[in-house]
């Protein structure tokens, strides 16, 4: 009766704050579901459920695949539960659960697509089944947070349930290994690519030795970090085979064919960027499992854009302003913008505010992440300016004078807004804004200033 009471006493106050948050015109967050998991420390394993429950997690892309997948059940007629305005860990979890439920705890929807925090599996999975579990990839991320690979894939591999069905990137060693043989496995990847490598050049590669004997690994061919393909030359581990591959990519026609057991068929890329490519099949993966039929998927991609929280891109006066995530306090993300960044044709300027906003806040930050980044792929020719803001300027501009840049070429100051009076716009093509995931409006800012400049206000 007491379980019960504190049940229903948990939905009530979480409730009342959600109606109150709305009337403020606040975000639900993770408030509500936070105090009522305070109350009812249970809830979330007895409030109801929606009947297929798509998780997704990873190191990187989970907010982007969540969002192809909820836009594009939704498009297909579906009422899709989701923690977009929440968080992903536990309290965020109750909190969508809660507001798509009735009083008593029955649920509203019939479909979730929810986006869960790696480390908040523990939490989640011995209350919640999902009927799919995607796992987009395994990098390494914040020291401070996520330690090491290792240490993610012991949480989520100690609490994925058994009936959940993975959907895991074969393209990664670590991802492709998550869950036990009781679980089934599908697996999405990309094809080889002209651009591979024969060896990693990045700084980090978390994957060196096989998983399942301890020996050298030999890459047959390698993309970025420890994505790519590999097999051990002493006992039979190797990279799994793709259920869904993506392949003949085509940049110039914007086109990409996903090579399944029915056949191949053609998609539109919504992004020319390797990342959003994984997941963008990673999404179709998912799809497809769950039922969609292909040309519902396709007419859906021929006109998905990113979400501008992620990506922007405008013109004005002839120069293109492009504004990018890239997440700092993660190495990986960062290099993989940075790779981008190199490989973009004509002169560009590049502004990196990449502080954590909270760390950035408190004044106290561990910067050791930056020398796990790439910020050697910012050493080119066709990079004219890298303008640095944010109360961490300094520790960026010896990391940038250590990978070899020249130091005529940096300018910094701890206020990204000020730091653009060093842009010069008329002598680059295009001007990069690289920012963190909680400096979005920061970097709104930052984009205004640039604009102002480039029209001469």
């Amino acid at each position: 009766m007491k379980k019960n009471l504190k049940f229903f006493v948990g939905m009530f106050v979480a409730k009342m704050i959600q109606i109150l948050l709305k009337l403020f015109r606040r975000n639900a967050s993770h408030l509500p579901g936070w105090i009522a998991l305070k109350i009812c420390p249970d809830l979330l394993g007895r409030i109801g459920k929606p009947e297929t429950i798509i998780a997704v997690t990873g190191t990187n892309g989970k907010t982007t695949v969540s969002n192809i997948l909820i836009d594009i059940l939704e498009s297909n007629g579906y009422d899709v539960l989701n923690n977009k305005l929440g968080s992903n860990i536990d309290g965020g979890i109750a909190s969508s659960l809660i507001s798509g439920s009735t009083l008593f705890g029955k649920a509203k929807k019939k479909v979730a697509v929810l986006e869960v925090d790696e480390r908040s599996s523990k939490k989640i999975y011995p209350y919640i089944k999902p009927k799919y579990i995607l796992c987009t990839n395994i990098f390494r991320d914040s020291m401070k947070r996520n330690a090491h690979t290792d240490f993610i894939v012991d949480i989520i591999n100690s609490a994925i349930p058994e009936e959940s069905k993975l959907i895991l990137n074969a393209d990664d060693l670590i991802c492709s290994g998550l869950g036990t043989d009781k679980n089934k496995k599908i697996y999405f990847g990309i094809d080889k690519l002209d651009t591979d490598l024969n060896e990693c050049i990045n700084i980090i590669n978390d994957i060196r030795t096989c998983p399942k004997c301890g020996a050298k690994l030999k890459y047959d061919y390698v993309r970025y970090h420890h994505i790519g393909k590999a097999h051990c030359e002493k006992c039979n581990y190797k990279s799994p085979e793709s259920n869904y591959l993506g392949t003949n990519i085509d940049f110039e026609n914007n086109t990409i064919d996903i090579k399944t057991s029915e056949g191949i068929q053609k998609y539109n890329l919504i992004s020319n960027n390797i990342i959003n490519i994984y997941n963008m099949v990673a999404a179709i993966a998912v799809l497809k499992e769950f039922g969609i039929c292909e040309d519902d998927i396709k007419k859906a991609f021929s006109t998905y854009k990113v979400v501008e929280s992620r990506y922007f891109e405008e013109e004005i006066n002839g120069k293109k302003i492009i504004k990018y995530l890239a997440k700092g306090q993660n190495p990986v993300a960062c290099s993989r913008t940075f790779d981008y960044i190199k490989h973009e044709k004509g002169k560009k300027a590049v502004m990196l505010n990449l502080d954590d906003y909270f760390d950035a806040k408190e004044s106290s930050e561990n910067m050791a992440w930056i020398y796990d980044a790439d910020y050697e792929l910012l050493n080119s020719d066709d990079i004219v300016q890298i303008i640095v803001g944010g109360a961490r300027c300094k520790d960026h501009y010896v990391r940038l004078l250590l990978a070899g840049i020249p130091k005529e070429k940096i300018f910094i100051d701890k206020s990204e807004i000020e730091a653009t009076k060093y842009l010069r716009p008329e002598e680059v093509d295009k001007i990069f804004i690289l920012y963190d995931v909680y400096t979005v409006e920061i970097s709104d800012r930052v984009k205004e200033a640039i604009e102002n400049k480039i029209k001469g206000e």
